[in-house]
C-alpha cells in the first residue's frame, strides 16, 4: 500500500489552495473522514496535456492522502463518444503512472437520473418545453435583464409526465421537446434560468445500449454522478465556477429525493475550480484536434506534433517530465498562458537523466582518414549514460572511412569555426584527434557540393592513452564508421502553429468569415516537420524497443518511433539539447 500523508502533522505552507482545502476537510472530519476523487473525461477524443494536469491532481492527491480516485466516463452524448477513446484514456492514465479504484460511467446512472427527473416533475420543479432552441435562448434574457417564462412552464404535471415518456419513446423528433428544471428566470446566474436537463437524440449508446432515446444534459448528470458514487472532492476548471451553484442545487434536490436527512454540508461532494493548462503555440480543444485529424492536417491523434498524451508519448516525452512540468506551473484561481519552453525544459532535464547516449549522423558527409590502415577496425568504448554509470557501456567500431555531419566541415572556415576545416584539428568522440588535410581537404561533385573530406589521425591520442590529454582548439565531433552503422529515417519536429496564441487567432479568423479548418490551415507552421531519410545510427539501437529514450550526441533527444521496423529504423526528435524555442 502506498505511503500516505499524516494530516495531523501536515504543514500547509507550500501546499496549493486545493490541497489546503483537502487537509482542512479531512481534519474537520467532513464526509465521515472519507476522501474520494474522480477523473471524469468525456470519451469523445484523446486526452491532451491539459487533462494530464487534472489527472495529476485527481489521482495524485487521492494517493497522497489515503483516498481513492475512480475513473468515470461522462458519456452523456452518444453522438460523439466511442470505445476507441475509452481504451485510449485508460492507456494514457496508466502511462502517466496512475491507477483508478473503479471504473464508472455516467450512463450507469441513467435510470436513477430518469427517476429523479420524474420526481422533479411531480414536485413541480421540472417541465417539458416544446419551443425551439432559438426561442429558448432568446427568452433567457441577458446578464443585465431577466428572462421570460416559457409558455409551457406551468404545464400540468400529468401532461409533463406523458410528454417526458414520449421523449424516450423513439417516436419523438429530436429538437421538438426538452425537459427543463423550473428554477428562476430572473436569477442573476444565467445557469439558473430554467436549464435544460434532458434532450431527445434517438440513437443507441455505446455503453448503455438502445434503452434510451432521451439523454440527460451534462449539468444534470455531473453532480449527481459525483454524489451517487460518494465523491467528496470534485475538481474542475475555472469555466465551471458559475455552474457550481447549480451543481450544489441539483445535489441538494437529489438528497431530498433519496430521503437522506443528514446535514448536506457535512456529506456532499465539494466542487473547487482551478486554472486550465494553457500553452503558447498550442491548441488543445478536442473539437479542433479532431478537425486536424479528420482533415488530414496531421497523421493522427498520436502525431508527435499534437498536444495529446499519446502524441507526446510518441514524440519521446516521459510521463515524469510531464508531471514535473505540471508541478512547476501549479494550480491557481486565474488563467495564464504558459511558455512552451518551460515544458521543453522539464523534458530536457528528465531525459538528461534517463536517455541512452548514441551517435547518429543526420546529414552525412564521408570522412577518410588517409593514414589509418585500410581494412583495420577498432572496438572503442562508449558510455551508455554518464548520469547513470550503473547502466554500463557499449562498443563502437572505428575504421578508416567515417560519416560525420556535413555542418561539421567547412572548406573555407569562418573565423570562429571550431570544427573541421583545412589545417584544423578536432577530436573524434571516444577516439582520436584528427587534422584536416591542408592541400587536399575535400572532393566536390559537379554541383560544387562536398562529397568527401580528408584528414589524418594522431595514433597516440586515442581516448584512454596518455596522448589523449593533448589540448586542441577544435571541438569534439561525433561520427560513425561507414561500414558499421545502420541507415535510418529521422523526423525533426517543430511547433505546429506559427502564432503564439492559436486559440485567440482562430477565433479572430473565424470572425472574419473563415471556416475553422481554413483558419487552422492559415495558422499552421509549414516547417513543423522535416523528414531526413539519408541518416545513419549506431547498430547498438537495432534491438531497442519503440519509444526508447535516446540522446543523439551533440544533436538532441530522440526516441524510436512506433513506425520503426528492423529494416527501416525511424526516430523522432523530442527536444534539442539547448533551449532554442524562443529563437525559433
Amino acid at each position: 500500500m502506498a505511503e500516505t500523508t499524516n494530516i495531523e502533522t501536515t504543514d500547509l505552507r507550500g501546499l496549493n489552495f486545493i490541497e489546503q482545502k483537502v487537509v482542512g476537510d479531512l481534519a474537520e472530519g467532513k464526509n465521515g473522514g472519507r476522501f474520494q476523487t474522480r477523473f471524469p473525461p468525456e470519451p469523445n477524443g484523446y486526452l491532451h496535456i491539459g487533462h494530464a494536469k487534472a489527472i495529476a491532481l485527481d489521482f495524485g492527491l487521492a494517493k497522497k492522502y489515503g483516498g481513492v480516485c475512480n475513473l468515470r466516463f461522462d458519456d452523456t452524448n452518444p453522438q460523439k463518444e466511442d470505445t476507441e477513446y475509452m481504451d485510449a484514456i485508460e492507456q494514457d492514465i496508466r502511462w502517466l503512472g496512475f491507477e483508478w479504484g473503479s471504473i464508472f460511467y455516467a450512463s450507469d446512472y441513467f435510470q436513477q437520473l430518469w427517476d429523479f427527473a420524474v420526481w422533479l416533475i411531480r414536485q413541480g420543479r421540472a417541465y417539458v418545453d416544446e419551443q425551439s432552441s432559438e426561442e429558448i435562448a432568446r427568452q433567457k434574457g441577458t446578464t443585465t435583464s431577466p428572462g421570460i417564462n416559457s409558455p409551457w412552464r406551468d404545464r400540468p404535471v400529468e401532461e409533463n409526465l406523458r410528454l417526458f415518456e414520449h421523449m424516450n419513446s423513439g417516436q419523438c423528433t429530436p429538437g421538438t421537446l426538452v425537459l427543463r428544471a423550473k428554477i428562476d428566470m430572473a436569477h442573476p446566474n444565467m445557469h439558473f434560468r430554467d436549464p435544460l436537463i434532458y434532450r431527445v437524440l434517438n440513437m443507441p449508446h455505446v455503453h448503455a445500449g438502445s434503452k434510451w432515446n432521451a439523454y440527460p444534459m451534462y449539468d444534470f448528470t455531473h453532480g449527481q454522478s459525483d454524489y451517487l458514487e460518494g465523491v467528496t472532492h470534485s475538481w474542475c476548471t475555472l469555466e465551471f465556477v458559475e455552474h457550481r451553484p447549480l451543481y450544489d442545487l441539483f445535489v441538494t434536490w437529489m438528497k431530498e429525493w433519496r430521503g437522506e436527512t443528514d446535514a448536506i454540508e457535512d456529506n456532499r461532494p465539494r466542487q473547487t475550480e482551478f486554472n486550465k493548462l494553457n500553452l503558447n503555440y498550442t491548441l488543445m480543444s478536442k473539437r479542433n484536434l479532431l478537425a486536424l485529424v479528420e482533415n488530414g492536417m496531421v497523421s493522427g491523434w498520436d502525431d508527435p506534433r499534437m498536444p495529446t498524451i499519446c502524441g507526446l508519448r510518441r514524440r519521446g516525452y516521459s510521463p515524469e517530465s510531464i508531471l514535473a512540468f505540471i508541478g512547476k506551473i501549479g494550480y491557481t484561481t486565474y488563467d495564464a498562458l504558459n511558455d512552451f519552453a518551460l515544458l521543453e525544459s522539464a523534458v530536457r532535464d528528465d531525459l538528461n537523466q534517463r536517455a541512452t547516449r548514441v551517435a547518429a549522423v543526420i546529414n552525412p558527409v564521408r570522412l577518410v582518414i588517409t593514414n589509418y590502415p585500410e581494412g583495420q577496425t577498432e572496438q572503442l568504448t562508449a558510455v551508455n549514460n554518464p548520469e547513470r554509470p550503473e547502466e554500463g557501456t557499449h562498443t563502437v567500431t572505428f575504421a578508416r572511412e567515417l560519416w560525420i555531419e556535413r555542418d561539421d566541415f567547412q572548406p573555407e572556415a569562418e573565423k570562429k569555426f571550431m570544427r573541421l576545416a583545412p589545417g584544423k584539428e578536432v577530436r573524434l568522440k571516444n577516439a582520436y584527434i584528427i587534422k584536416c588535410d591542408e592541400n587536399h581537404p575535400c572532393d566536390y561533385d559537379d554541383e560544387g557540393r562536398v562529397t568527401c573530406v580528408y584528414a589524418t589521425y594522431d595514433p597516440d591520442t586515442r581516448s584512454g592513452l596518455p596522448g589523449a590529454d593533448r589540448k586542441i582548439k577544435g571541438k569534439t565531433l561525433h561520427w560513425l564508421a561507414t561500414d558499421h552503422c545502420l541507415p535510418c529515417e529521422v523526423r525533426m519536429y517543430e511547433r505546429l502553429w506559427s502564432v503564439e496564441n492559436p486559440r485567440d487567432e482562430l477565433a479572430r479568423l473565424q470572425d472574419e468569415g473563415l471556416t475553422p479548418v481554413d483558419a487552422m490551415r492559415q495558422m499552421m507552421n509549414p516547417d513543423s516537420l522535416h523528414v531526413y531519410s539519408n541518416c545513419y545510427v549506431e547498430p547498438f539501437v537495432a534491438d531497442m524497443a519503440p519509444l526508447t529514450y535516446l540522446q543523439f550526441q551533440r544533436i538532441g533527444y530522440f526516441n524510436i518511433d512506433t513506425d520503426s521496423l528492423p529494416g527501416h529504423l525511424v526516430f523522432n526528435k523530442t527536444v534539442g539539447l539547448k533551449d532554442t524555442f524562443k529563437k525559433k
